[in-house]
């Protein structure tokens, strides 16, 4: 089966080597994960929730990737990356993955939650009590917080928000004044909840509910008394939302960034969904207001907001409809009770999340901040969510006595509010908060522990492919690593200083750090090992990681696999690399593992003949990730620690039966198929099983 129904587009670059279009494979990667929503193998409301990841997914692609082809398309690219062409093909792409997802909504999904008893009730199922308990409900909580607005000369077209339900409502008759202005709009708060439960006593089911939106619908006509509700439809706008600062001018990135907060719900238009009933006539007029051309348009059979159906799921109590609950066993390196300080001191500590609980990491934290003899606590926030838990750790730090700073990346891309409030907080109790290097996103994820022991100064790291955020700790696979090997902390030391002050970054020991080697090291490791290929050696490359789009990086695999390195990537999401083109990259894989948990875990394997080389890492192989993040990576040296994540993270993947997609020379991506003489496997359930033994008191 095949993820993509069209070839993708070929973007020109050296002569004979071709690259894929990144955003055909954004989109691509969206098709994959639909397909866990098509699965009749899922739970049926997991499904419902891929599908709401989809349209979830397609919401930040639009936001932060479709300004630049709609900029095109009205002619305003200077530097003629993009074209009217490219628009209109994109479009059309987008188009045909939403043209699946309500096919699936519609005709799937839906009829299969109404067997089980789950049911969303229109206006035209629900019987005369129903009828009657959802207009008491929207006198009640719904009516007092509408303001329909007509549209004339005082009453322009109202500010709508980024992603915010709207109605548009065509008038017939005439107003208060005997003026004949048709147009009304309609905006729906966000603090009402979309999906509402009936009670039982009227629906005679505790899983029926009513959407917002058809409670609106049907109580239009009471919101324009006097006049003739006519055509409607309900309406949502998603606008470009990539905050930009100017960092050059700026003397105070988090002021700049409080203020550029308040208008990004009202950046350009970039994309308009309406109802599939919408008529021309309101779909042209609400086009012209948002100046967006007619491939902007999504006409849908359902809710405008897919996204929100997740409240459905979270209203529903069907545990035998989702996946069987996963409880992550304490890390196995680990022993409850035993100072983490004695047990680094024996050796380093892995932890694979989330088969693994990051309880390891928050433990590690918390006796750090009550041991007396720790006096610096240092550590990095890029994503940590609303979770107080981390937070609440670092403040009592402070209140202890101990000095702790802290990296704050305030240009975490929608994170940035959080991350000011994160700040703001631990500046006023005392902390020292930084902000990184302007320009720069501080994307690398560390912590170092300064602890007195005896007449010295010991320190104790944590590093980690992912961030220190609770929540996704549970849901996204990730590497944790506790060290108190002196070289590496130092390097850790290093890294901090260079944050904090700006001087000159010395040599680091193991550390490779972006954007100072990290990019030129990599290309060098992969170009090393096309001269030993060349030379009859044996040259092997295995790459994991979420993203592969730098060109330069791209380029010397192709290079080294022309030469007889053998290369296997592990790309989640968008990869550029046309893989095994004959003639061309017949010795490069591309595959990508679609699971349960996100794969977000970057791990970088060399080998040159019997010797070899393993990097965890924060950094994607992106140019962003090179050139404009602080990022590091970082060896691992333990033989049976390197050994162990080889097995987990690259071996089971590279044999993933179940959950893995190839990418074919054309560009689209083909979903393995077992091979028939052994049973197949997913690698993530493969973990599960492997962990599951493991369980005990510190799991999450």
């Amino acid at each position: 089966m095949s993820s993509s129904f069209r070839q993708l587009k070929l973007t020109p670059t050296s002569p004979g080597v071709a690259l894929l279009d990144r955003d055909d494979s954004i989109l691509a990667f969206n098709e994959r994960v639909l397909d866990w929503a098509c699965r009749k193998d899922v739970p049926l409301l997991e499904r419902l929730r891929y599908l709401c990841i989809v349209s979830s997914n397609l919401d930040e692609f639009f936001e932060v990737r479709a300004e630049p082809h709609l900029a095109a398309n009205q002619g305003k690219d200077e530097k003629g990356l993009f074209s009217v062409a490219s628009f209109k093909r994109l479009a059309d792409v987008a188009h045909t993955l939403v043209a699946r997802q309500y096919a699936l909504y519609n005709d799937d999904l839906m009829p299969a939650l109404e067997k089980q008893g789950i049911k969303i009730v229109s206006h035209g199922d629900r019987n005369m009590a129903q009828r009657r308990w959802v207009k008491q409900y929207f006198e009640r909580e719904v009516r007092p917080l509408l303001i329909p607005v007509g549209l004339d000369p005082s009453h322009p077209f109202p500010q709508v928000a980024n992603k915010s339900l709207n109605f548009i409502v065509r008038l017939g008759g005439r107003d208060a004044f005997g003026r004949e202005n048709e147009i009304a709009i309609v905006k729906v708060p966000r603090v009402l909840p979309r999906m509402i439960r009936m009670p039982d006593k009227v629906s005679g089911s505790s899983n029926f509910f009513v959407s917002l939106s058809s409670v609106i619908r049907a109580h239009l006509t009471e919101l324009f008394p006097g006049r003739d509700v006519g055509q409607f439809s309900q309406f949502r706008v998603t606008r470009h939302s990539d905050l930009a600062v100017d960092e050059d001018d700026v003397k105070n990135l988090r002021t700049a960034l409080r203020q550029g907060l308040q208008h990004r719900h009202f950046g350009q238009a970039v994309r308009l969904e309406v109802s599939a009933g919408c008529s021309e006539h309101l779909s042209d007029f609400l086009l012209k207001q948002f100046d967006l051309p007619e491939p902007a348009l999504y006409r849908v059979p359902g809710p405008v907001n897919l996204v929100r159906l997740t409240q459905l799921i979270d209203l529903v109590h069907a545990p035998q409809l989702c996946f069987p609950s996963y409880k992550s066993c304490y890390p196995t390196q680990l022993a409850p009770g035993v100072s983490f300080f004695d047990q680094l001191k024996l050796g380093d500590v892995f932890i694979h999340q989330p088969f693994e609980s990051f309880d390891g990491v928050l433990a590690f934290l918390r006796e750090a901040v009550h041991d007396p003899q720790v006096l610096a606590i240092k550590q990095t926030i890029y994503r940590t969510g609303s979770d107080t838990e981390l937070m609440d750790l670092l403040r009592e730090a402070v209140r202890r006595g101990k000095e702790v700073t802290v990296v704050v990346e305030l240009m975490a891309r929608f994170d940035e509010e959080a991350n000011i409030n994160w700040a703001e907080m631990l500046e006023s109790i005392g902390a020292q908060v930084l902000y990184g290097v302007v320009g720069l996103k501080t994307h690398a994820k560390m912590m170092l522990i300064t602890r007195r022991e005896g007449r010295q100064l010991k320190h104790y790291a944590h590093l980690s492919t992912g961030n220190y955020n609770l929540r996704t700790a549970r849901l996204y696979t990730d590497w944790s690593h506790l060290t108190a090997d002196t070289a590496l902390a130092a390097d850790v030391e290093n890294v901090f200083i260079h944050l904090a002050s700006h001087s000159r970054l010395p040599k680091l020991n193991r550390v490779l750090l972006a954007p100072f080697y990290l990019h030129s090291k990599l290309i060098q490791k992969i170009n090393d090992l096309a001269n030993v290929a060349a030379s009859g050696g044996v040259g092997r490359i295995v790459a994991k990681m979420n993203a592969l789009t730098d060109e330069a990086i791209i380029h010397a695999l192709i290079r080294a696999g022309q030469k007889g390195v053998k290369v296997d990537l592990i790309v989640r999401g968008a990869c550029i690399l046309p893989a095994q083109v004959p003639g061309v990259t017949d010795n490069i894989h591309v595959r990508s593992v679609i699971g349960r948990f996100l794969e977000h875990s970057r791990v970088f394997y060399f080998r040159r003949d019997d010797v070899e080389e393993l990097y965890l890492s924060s950094a994607d192989w992106m140019n962003r990730n090179m050139m404009r993040r602080v990022e590091l990576a970082w060896p691992v040296t333990d033989p049976v620690q390197r050994q162990r994540i080889i097995d987990e993270e690259l071996v089971a993947y590279l044999h993933d039966g179940v959950d893995a997609w190839d990418l074919l020379p054309d560009g689209t991506y083909a979903r393995v198929k077992p091979d028939g003489r052994r049973l197949a496997h997913g690698a993530q359930a493969a973990l599960m099983v492997r962990y599951a033994g493991q369980v005990n008191g510190g799991g999450v």
